[in-house]
């Protein structure tokens, strides 16, 4: 049996498909209840991952886990499935969990959750994905309003990936013992700047899109009105302070999965519909 947390996420619910196309025995845990999936195949559970203590026998005959970074307390999460029976963890972070800042908000998350799963006794593989392509389904309300598109941190190239080439590596991680151990680095195949993403979005649309860039100031005060403060100037650290580098292209969802990672433009073919919705 095999446990996929975060169900209804970009690269959970994916997961779940490929998973169940392959004919793997997979229950699901959210925080409210699921009815989609065959239930022959599909067991769904209701958990809080931040609340171990409401995850009774919410592991009990899973041997392998895919979950996300940054609950409230990774340590007592990461007792719970080995104590349940659990053996191995597929864990997604991202990036900055490579630069181990602990004054960084995110990257400081994404290094105890790491941590935690590596002293748990359980195996373990962690994926490090860059942005995704999917973050482009942000802009959906600005192209309802019109053909403008304006985007902070606009000089940052960034090798964009697909969700579901992350929930492809993901899949192989939970089934194949050789990758267990692994970090493993995920990117889509090229690095593009935000103005290429408007100019490859506009021709899935048959729009003429505009860019404009957004400047730093109006960046924190609109991203402070929606999200801590701490964490907005984690994004600053990144991609203004340059901690990271989300320009490089890893080969690990190749290597892994066999086949190329998709491209911004297939994303943006496949995913039109939503931005025009």
């Amino acid at each position: 049996m095999l446990l996929v947390a975060g169900a209804t996420g970009n690269v959970g619910s994916a997961l779940v498909d490929i998973l169940t196309a392959a004919g793997h025995r997979i229950r699901t845990l959210t925080r409210n209840p699921l009815t989609t999936g065959p239930q022959d195949e599909i067991q769904h559970v209701i958990g809080d991952l931040n609340k171990p203590k409401s995850l009774d026998g919410a592991f009990t005959g899973v041997k392998a886990v895919f979950t996300l970074a940054g609950y409230d307390d990774m340590p007592a999460l990461a007792a719970t499935m080995r104590d349940q029976g659990v053996e191995h963890v597929v864990l997604m972070t991202g990036g900055s969990a490579g630069i181990q800042r602990m004054d960084n908000a995110i990257s400081r998350y994404m290094t105890l959750s790491e941590r935690a799963i590596r002293e748990s006794g359980m195996t373990w593989t962690f994926l490090r994905p860059r942005a995704f392509m999917s973050n482009s389904l942000r802009w959906a309300p600005q192209l309802r309003a019109g053909n403008l598109v304006r985007v902070p941190f606009s000089w940052r190239r960034t090798a964009f990936i697909d969700p579901g080439d992350i929930a492809a590596v993901a899949a192989r991680a939970l089934v194949a013992d050789e990758h267990r151990g692994a970090v493993l680095e995920l990117t889509g195949p090229e690095a593009i700047l935000p103005a290429e993403q408007v100019e490859i979005l506009g021709a899935a649309l048959g729009r003429k899109l505009r860019f404009e860039a957004v400047s730093n100031d109006e960046a924190r005060i609109e991203m402070e009105s929606r999200m801590p403060k701490e964490r907005v100037d984690a994004y600053f650290g990144f991609y203004v302070d340059d901690l990271i580098d989300e320009s490089v292209v890893f080969p690990a969802v190749g290597e892994v999965v066999g086949r190329p990672p998709r491209d911004y433009r297939t994303w943006a073919a496949d995913n039109a519909h939503r931005l025009a919705a």
